[in-house]
């Protein structure tokens, strides 16, 4: 008897280390899930066109792409949206602020493009449009929630953000390919367009709103699902870092100009980052503005990038997400730091 409960003893021991290993797997995973998702997204494209046996399939293959890709984006914004109350949409006066940053610089630089179409610089330009306009991510509302800033405040801009997006991308995009497109009015572009965009931004929020009052059991099953907005959101990356490296890869542009979307990346994304902070904190709001202007929802730049612009331009959202990450990650490092030195005030 003794032996039997010494030996189930010793299975129970067993059976908690491997869970605490398979946690501690998890958790890697979730952790390093941006640099993963992008590998597998450069891997995936490099195995992809190397095999022989799948070359008649590429066509298809992109097409197929081309519906997967907005699809994933409508499910990750609508599963997100489902967990968000109407109650916590209230705007505020101060993120017209934050509104007109973007709006202002999206627009400015087309207008540039567009009086000056054969400017040598325009894919760097085209670059800076897409990381300004780009809409603010769901997932800024947890980071926000980390540093101890007021989340409902992220939400209430990302709703507005997406509004502005949806209808002033297809406003501007029409006049950077006028004349590229013979008997395409400004009209039928737009409706194009716009058919696109709003869509993909505005019907998750919509959809996400009849399913909480008119089908509160399945809004009750994809409340229970916590991790599928994450899942989406990573398989949605490698398939946008592979769009990104096939653009990258049948791209005819100059190494300066790839050197100059990282870096284009990079100035919009510390402009905005300190932008947001300097207006949110006047207004007592220093990590929701943040959050709310600096990190995007980078697949949708992306998949914005290569659908409606110079599809190289889908680098700077993927340079955009590493360069976000990693001010977020200092920004919870500093936190965390703070927490343990007993500083009771959020950054």
């Amino acid at each position: 008897m003794t032996t039997v409960n010494s030996q189930q003893t010793t299975d129970d021991g067993q059976q908690t280390i491997d869970n605490g290993k398979v946690m501690r797997f998890i958790g890697f995973i979730k952790n390093w899930m941006l640099p993963i998702a992008m590998l597998a997204g450069v891997a995936s494209y490099y195995i992809y066109v190397n095999i022989p046996a799948l070359d008649g399939t590429h066509q298809v293959v992109g097409r197929l792409i081309g519906y997967v890709q907005p699809a994933l984006l409508f499910c990750m914004l609508f599963v997100s949206f489902c967990r968000m109350s109407v109650r916590e949409l209230k705007p505020r006066a101060w993120m017209l602020k934050l509104l007109a940053i973007q709006v202002v610089a999206f627009v400015a630089l087309g207008l540039l493009i567009v009086w000056m179409p054969d400017v040598g610089s325009r894919v760097v330009i085209e670059s800076a449009m897409v990381c300004m306009i780009c809409p603010t991510a769901t997932a800024a509302a947890v980071v926000t929630s980390k540093l101890r800033g007021n989340s409902n405040v992220v939400v209430s801009y990302t709703c507005l953000i997406n509004l502005a997006v949806s209808l002033l991308v297809p406003a501007m995009v029409p006049f950077l390919h006028e004349g590229s497109m013979p008997g395409m009015t400004f009209e039928l572009s737009f409706l194009i367009i716009l058919a696109k965009v709003f869509p993909l931004l505005i019907l998750p929020l919509v959809a996400a709103w009849f399913v909480r009052h008119l089908f509160p059991v399945f809004h009750a099953f994809i409340l229970r699902q916590t991790d599928l907005a994450f899942h989406l959101w990573a398989v949605s990356l490698a398939l946008a870092i592979g769009m990104s490296v096939k653009a990258l890869e049948h791209s005819e542009e100059s190494v300066e100009n790839m050197v100059g979307i990282a870096v284009v990346s990079l100035v919009c994304c510390l402009a905005q980052f300190g932008l947001g902070r300097l207006i949110g904190r006047k207004h007592g709001e220093a990590v929701a503005g943040t959050q709310s202007l600096g990190q995007k929802n980078t697949v949708f730049a992306i998949w914005m990038g290569y659908t409606f612009l110079n599809p190289v331009t889908a680098l700077a959202g993927g340079f955009y997400s590493i360069w976000h990450n990693v001010v977020n990650s200092w920004q919870l490092w500093r936190e965390r730091k703070r927490m343990e030195d007993g500083k009771g005030d959020a950054a």
